[in-house]
């Protein structure tokens, strides 16, 4: 068991006492390396990346309570949020090239300029547009991308066409993490923190400098999701930080985190702001479906439009929030945030998050819930 003091010690070493900025993930290979009695070993991850899920054998649980130790410490929790919201390390690599080209194509990630828009598309098509470890890193680099291009006002988020025989050729926002990956043990633990504390916060509050708090000072834009068919899991979680939501008449959201033996992101956090909480707790806990025609649906989703007309509908809505420009764009966000969501409020839930999701990741709970409701022990990868 890492201890609260035992976490803060080490993160002011491996951080020369909150001078520099670590990243999660290095965080932990770091830690591997001068705390070992605290992480688990290079070799220990190692061996466990190479185990199907029901056979891990829980090093993974260290970083978690390691973390959570963390991010329980007002200045440290905030210092390594602050650090999670700079650019990626890799991003710099295609900045250049796509403030010149106004194109960027990564798997799992597509980024081109369109007009005043930077249109991200999330990619992965054989898992109807699932996240896993192969759509991560492109994730964050495309955001950081959109929000740094100096030639786009605004971001939209869609998904791409995808290739399953059910809906192939069509478009479809996402279905959440790769249940079959998941299930074959090919996501580690440390995806959930990268992604939430990476690019899904990234939406919610642009991307950091090093000179100066998240609060204060930030680069970002007003973002517009496009849903299309439906948003399962965490692409549901991702809409809680759009400032405007499309969806299509018949598209569905659902986060069937019961089902799945999760926790889902950060929508225990941000939902009950949009549906109350009885609601959260019946979508949470008790596998509500949310149609975006309905009720509850409309809640969340802004606008509804049929299917054949959402490419108009993203062009007239581009053209509406940037007619008059998008100057104080910045400045109300903050404002917004201010009030529902500041950093400390995000840093405190994911002190809990952190530690509950590493049990759950490692629980026997979440294979037999993984076969009994989706039947993974016969899907392929």
């Amino acid at each position: 068991m890492v201890t609260a003091a035992q976490a803060l010690d080490a993160y002011d070493r491996l951080t020369e006492r909150r001078t520099r900025f670590v990243r999660i993930d290095e965080l932990c290979a770091r830690g591997a390396d001068q705390f070992p009695d605290l992480f688990p070993s290079r070799k220990e991850l190692a061996a466990e990346a190479g185990r199907a899920q029901r056979d891990k054998q829980g090093a993974e649980r260290r970083q978690g309570e390691f973390l959570a130790g963390v991010l329980a410490d007002p200045a440290a929790g905030a210092h390594l949020c602050h650090a999670m919201l700079l650019p990626h390390p890799r991003s710099s690599e295609y900045r250049k090239d796509f403030e010149k080209r106004g194109l960027l194509e990564l798997p799992g990630a597509r980024l081109e300029r369109q007009g005043k828009a930077a249109v991200l598309t999330m990619s992965n098509p054989r898992f109807l547009n699932a996240e896993d470890e192969t759509t991560l890193e492109a994730m964050e680099i495309a955001v950081d991308l959109a929000l740094l291009d100096p030639k786009s006002e605004v971001c939209v988020l869609r998904g791409g066409t995808v290739e399953h025989p059910k809906y192939a050729g069509r478009r479809l926002f996402g279905a959440g993490i790769n249940l079959t990956h998941l299930y074959q043990g090919k996501i580690r633990f440390l995806w959930y923190l990268i992604r939430d504390f990476g690019f899904v916060n990234k939406f919610y509050r642009g991307v950091a400098f090093p000179d100066a708090s998240p609060e204060v000072k930030s680069m970002e834009k007003l973002w517009i999701a496009a849903v299309e068919g439906f948003a399962i899991g965490g692409h549901c979680q991702i809409l809680l930080t759009m400032d405007y939501t499309l969806a299509t008449e018949d598209a569905y959201l659902t986060l069937p985190a019961r089902k799945e033996g999760i926790i889902p992101g950060a929508a225990n956090l941000r939902l009950p702001r949009f549906v109350g909480d009885r609601i959260t707790r019946r979508a949470i806990l008790n596998e509500l479906r949310i149609d975006c025609s309905g009720p509850e649906g409309r809640m969340i989703c802004d606008e509804l439009v049929p299917p054949r007309e959402m490419d108009a509908a993203i062009e007239r809505i581009v053209e509406r929030l940037t007619s008059s420009g998008v100057v104080s764009a910045a400045g109300n966000r903050r404002a917004i945030r201010a009030g529902e969501e500041p950093l400390d409020a995000f840093r405190r839930y994911m002190a809990v998050y952190v530690r509950e999701q590493a049990d759950c990741h490692l629980s026997p709970a979440l294979i037999a819930n993984l076969e009994r409701n989706w039947n993974a022990a016969s899907r392929r990868a």
